[in-house]
């Protein structure tokens, strides 16, 4: 089987949840023997040629790709405009050898100027779409800035997604908002979870806190919550007898950050084995956002032994429930504050009860491993149905 994976950038050489994907689809497509034809660009110092992200074994079925992403400024809608520039690129490579393939997988708009094209009569093997956590259907932030870009993302990630084939979905509210939002048939839609490697599973025993220790990670970006975690925090540390740190990673601004001793900013961090190190150590991870689709933090967070704070928004509901964590609404400071509290006065059997549940969740059903077998057998079930 052979496949293209158009997208938007693999990690390390672009940073971001879509990316980091992206990677995982390509390694394991990799691992189980599958052609993959990877069209990416690179947005770091590495050496892309190289692709060291990926062992000597693996690069036999990998042919990578690089397409110079566009820099048209910075005028509103510049980088829907790049985006489109962008996937012209991809489709004056791609277009002689699209008979190549079997499946064609597309992140965000990368996929663009193909699907237009196949949309005029191109022949072209079945195209999938991923947006994942397709945040432009979701909770906007309260700025008009941001409903303004929403509004323009959304009209064009819909004329993308009518046009595909398939639609890959997380499932959960995912679905929901793709068949009761973008009004796509089920049929359709393509249901997988995303997951990790194994290798961040923590087998040991789980680092036990006098205090508890919450971790929020993500970056600077109102949709996080951090405006509400900040409120809630600064509520919190007026009660002296409230004991709990808080830890934060990611690239927070200096203008946001809460001055006490048991608040932590660590900045950005993008060595996997240094963040696997500071989940490790903390109890329970925060994660307040208005929209996600299904965070990469959070299972990860799960796979080293961590309970879990997070709003009910996208497929977060296949990782959190009742006996490992607290789901709460967005935007909501009472709901965010109770939960926290919750975790502060909570036994410390209790809390380890509700880590070793997500370690189990992580483990029985979101593991690559897995995960691939299932994609590879919808993918093959959609080729076979065209002969």
């Amino acid at each position: 089987m052979r496949i293209a994976l158009i997208t938007d950038g693999i990690s390390p050489y672009v940073i971001g949840g879509m990316q980091r994907h992206s990677f995982y689809l390509a390694k394991y497509f990799a691992k189980n023997k599958v052609y993959v034809d990877l069209y990416h660009f690179n947005q770091s110092s590495l050496n892309i040629q190289e692709l060291k992200c990926f062992d000597e074994d693996e690069k036999k079925y990998i042919h990578s790709f690089v397409i110079p992403f566009p820099k048209e400024g910075r005028l509103p809608g510049h980088y829907i405009y790049e985006s489109y520039i962008y996937s012209k690129r991809i489709f004056e490579i791609i277009k002689t050898t699209l008979n190549d393939y079997d499946f064609i997988y597309t992140k965000g708009f990368s996929g663009w100027k193909l699907i237009q094209e196949k949309n005029k009569g191109l022949k072209c093997p079945p195209i999938g779409t991923n947006f994942h956590g397709y945040e432009m259907f979701q909770e906007p932030a309260n700025k008009i800035s941001s409903k303004w870009k929403k509004n323009i993302i959304n009209y064009f990630t819909q004329k993308i997604l009518d046009k595909s084939d398939y639609v890959f979905s997380y499932g959960s509210k995912i679905t929901k908002i793709l068949i009761e939002v973008a009004k796509l048939s089920k049929n359709k839609i393509i249901e997988i979870p995303s997951a990790i490697e194994d290798k961040w599973l923590l087998n040991d025993v789980k680092q036990k806190n006098d205090i508890t220790f919450f971790l929020f990670i993500g970056r600077f970006d109102e949709r996080k919550g951090l405006k509400e975690l900040n409120s809630v925090l600064i509520d919190l540390l007026k009660n002296k007898d409230l004991e709990f740190k808080f830890q934060f990673i990611g690239p927070i601004i200096n203008a946001v950050r809460i001055t006490h001793n048991n608040i932590e900013y660590l900045g950005e961090i993008r060595d996997d084995v240094t963040i696997k190190k500071h989940l490790e150590k903390a109890d329970i991870i925060v994660c307040p956002s208005y929209s996600e689709g299904m965070p990469n933090v959070i299972i990860e967070a799960m796979a080293n032994k961590m309970a879990v704070i997070a709003t009910n928004v996208g497929a977060v509901n296949l990782l959190v429930n009742d006996q490992n964590g607290i789901l709460i609404s967005p935007k909501n400071t009472d709901e965010l504050k109770a939960a926290i509290l919750h975790f502060i006065k909570l036994d410390k059997v209790t809390l380890l009860e509700k880590q070793k549940k997500s370690y189990e969740i992580i483990k029985t059903k979101f593991l690559w491993d897995d995960i691939i077998l299932t994609t590879l057998t919808k993918i093959k079930k959609i080729s076979e149905n065209l002969k």
